[in-house]
């Protein structure tokens, strides 16, 4: 009998070739393939009479073949094939395209089960490329059947029979991670019924159960695992901070801080203070004032003798770090430095001096932080802002530059609380939900591209009076074939600048500029030399520039809501007044509604609490750079509620059995699932 790990080249029918193509899709094992879920399921257990078929429907036909497929040669890279199909009720012509086997395949005389959308024109019934069978065969038909993803070289049906050749051999031989306790008290199913029943469910009833347990199995799972990288990284150890009265440092600010503020600085010195290295997510609103928590922070490092990194995703963004935060803390005694890649040959190599002898406090930079040639005195502290832009190797690698440093990761993304706990399961989270007094609140307003004009006069207006403007483009020019020129960010820019704002300065950056190109043209803007800047969502996190007022957003319907938060927060960032267009010719209920947030509210977190409801958690999870293992089935939008319940179990467990000496399984489990992100997730 095979075991779990055998090659999946040795299910029949997989072979050499499609071993390799199942590859791309991570399979490599019997335990992969019966692990690779579907995305969808397709019902096809609706029966119907030729004659009761209804335009646009999925059903199956049972039909016997009236005569000989045909085969047409259409052109070059088309061909049909085509044949009538009867039952007593009437007749169902059917055609495939491009599958001229099928020509050989059917014969005139023999009954099959046809499955398709249904076409209707008067009597006449037809249909496209439908799955078919052998009359009573059902392996692809009068069932629900499973969608997988695929990749070049595996079609559906070879899936499908791998897997329940792979369920076939292996189903009963399944481990089971959960306790036995744990399964019966959150009345789950065992795991050979619900793997069985994730691909080939008998109903959407059995569905639903074997989907339950194993949700519940893996967030049971992410939750021990999480809970192990804490209690892992309270076994570290390092001298506690002694200074971290930070009274001078409130007296001295020209403003004062909120109380999200105060809040989030308390519980840095708390973490700084109890001898084990702090590992700290703070996350606020654009505009919310997250620098003043790092530099409260750095302050600490340098009153207890230790250095400070802060590395920011851009050189315009260290920039801009260095020119507000230098000032104050030197104001207090430290000394500052700054490092980017573009630094001119001598200037870096007294930075880099400077580092290494201690001389330079705290060091503000962009990932030229982490190159080789940078060493520092006594690294404790390590600042990221926004932390999404960097991958987690990054993180590590400067946290590398050190001896256990304590780790502060800012990011400007809102993220609800329980998926940031998630995602960021190695952190500790501080949230900063409130702004600064005096703040400006951004009118925002969505409109159809009807409107295109009203808003080009109203940016003349702003412009007029010495402001200026962003535009968004969703896509950058891809090939030469544009369907709209506003579509591309160098079209749409050169349109602007030669048809709409003649007398004005437009400019244009993109992700596929370099960096110093990029810096450049952002540099100028915030210069105020530049009167409108078309771009991608390069700018969603950027230069600051106070004198801009009005962002535009085309295609807005594309984004989604916190990215568009992110953008708006482009604006709104000096004295004057500020307004966000959001464009969308987009008229589903969806599409409207999710724009309509963006109307009706400021809040960060409520954006994106909205957006985790509307989208999923694609929009957190897209860059995979947390370090965490990928959620097969879960979805965090929806099982908020099984998820409290995992975590509540895992807890339990953890308490009973802090080694999981009691579970090997689920210890075998979690060795697999972290044993890719170690090094990362510390």
């Amino acid at each position: 009998m095979p075991e779990l790990t055998t090659d999946v080249r040795y299910v029949k029918g997989i072979g050499e070739q499609r071993a390799k193509a199942l590859e791309k899709l991570g399979i490599r094992t019997l335990r992969d393939l019966i692990s690779y879920f579907p995305r969808a399921y397709d019902d096809r257990r609706a029966y119907k009479k030729i004659k009761d078929l209804e335009e646009g429907e999925n059903a199956c036909v049972e039909a016997m073949v009236a005569a000989a497929p045909v085969l047409s040669h259409i052109r070059k890279g088309l061909e049909l094939v085509k044949l009538r199909a009867v039952d007593e009720t009437g007749a169902l012509d059917v055609t495939f395209f491009n599958q001229a086997y099928m020509k050989d395949n059917l014969r005139a005389g023999e009954t099959y089960t046809f499955f398709g959308r249904a076409e209707a024109a008067g009597r006449r019934r037809s249909m496209a490329n439908p799955a078919v069978e052998r009359e009573g065969a059902r392996l692809m038909t009068g069932r629900i059947m499973p969608v997988y993803p695929l990749t070049a070289g595996i079609s559906q049906l070879t899936l499908v029979k791998a897997v329940e050749q792979g369920l076939a051999a292996c189903q009963k031989l399944l481990p089971d991670p959960l306790p036995d306790q744990v399964r019966r008290e959150h009345e789950l199913c065992h795991v050979g019924y619900a793997y069985g029943q994730i691909h080939f469910p008998a109903s959407e009833e059995e569905l639903a159960i074997a989907r339950r347990r194993l949700v519940f199995e893996e967030l049971f799972l992410l939750a021990i695992g999480l809970r192990q990288l804490r209690g892992r990284r309270d076994t570290l150890a390092c001298a506690p901070w002694a200074d971290t009265d930070l009274s001078d440092f409130y007296g001295r600010l020209p403003f004062a801080l909120t109380g999200a503020q105060r809040r989030s600085i308390g519980e840095i010195q708390a973490d700084l203070s109890v001898g084990r290295p702090m590992n700290r997510l703070v996350q606020g609103d654009v505009g919310s004032g997250k620098t003043m928590v790092a530099a409260a922070a750095m302050l600490c490092a340098a009153r207890n003798g230790k250095q400070a990194a802060l590395m920011a995703p851009t050189e315009i963004l260290a920039e801009q770090h260095y020119k507000g935060l230098a000032p104050l803390l030197e104001d207090m005694g430290v000394a500052c430095a700054l490092l980017t890649g573009a630094m001119p040959a001598k200037k870096r190599r007294s930075v880099l001096e400077a580092a290494e002898s201690g001389a330079a406090q705290v060091v503000i930079g962009t990932h030229a932080l982490i190159s080789a040639d940078v060493a520092y005195h006594d690294l404790g502290l390590v600042v990221t802002d926004e932390q999404h832009r960097f991958g987690v190797n990054q993180r590590s690698a400067l946290a590398a530059k050190g001896e256990r440093p304590h780790l502060l990761v800012m990011s400007a993304t809102p993220i609800p609380r329980t998926l940031a706990l998630m995602i960021y399961g190695d952190l500790d989270v501080s949230v900063i939900d409130e702004l600064p007094p005096g703040r400006q609140k951004i009118d925002t307003f969505a409109v159809p591209g009807s409107y295109r004009q009203r808003i080009y006069k109203f940016l003349g207006k702003e412009i007029a009076a010495g402001r200026q403007a962003y535009v968004i483009c969703s896509m950058v020019e891809e090939n030469d074939q544009i369907p709209d020129e506003r579509k591309a960010a160098a079209d749409y820019a050169k349109m602007l600048q030669e048809r709409v704002f003649p007398q004005l300065t437009v400019a244009c950056v993109h992700g596929r500029m370099k960096p110093k190109e990029k810096d450049k043209v952002m540099s100028a803007f915030a210069a105020g030399e530049i009167h409108i800047l078309v771009s991608t969502t390069v700018v969603e996190v950027g230069v600051d520039v106070p004198n801009a007022t009005v962002m535009v957003i085309e295609d807005a319907d594309r984004f989604g809501l916190s990215q568009l938060h992110q953008l708006r927060g482009r604006v709104g960032r000096g004295k004057y007044k500020s307004y966000c267009i959001l464009i969308s010719d987009n008229q589903s209920e969806e599409s409207r509604a999710r724009l309509k947030v963006m109307t009706q509210t400021g809040d960060g977190f409520r954006i994106a609490e909205e957006d985790l409801r509307l989208r999923g958690p694609g929009d957190f999870f897209g860059r995979r750079q947390h370090g965490l293992p990928a959620l097969k089935v879960a979805d965090l939008s929806c099982d908020m509620a099984l998820l409290r319940e995992a975590q509540q179990a895992a807890e339990g467990v953890l308490a009973a059995d802090p080694e999981l000496k009691g579970c090997p399984v689920a210890a075998e489990r979690l060795r697999e699932m972290f044993e890719t992100n170690e090094e990362a997730m510390n």
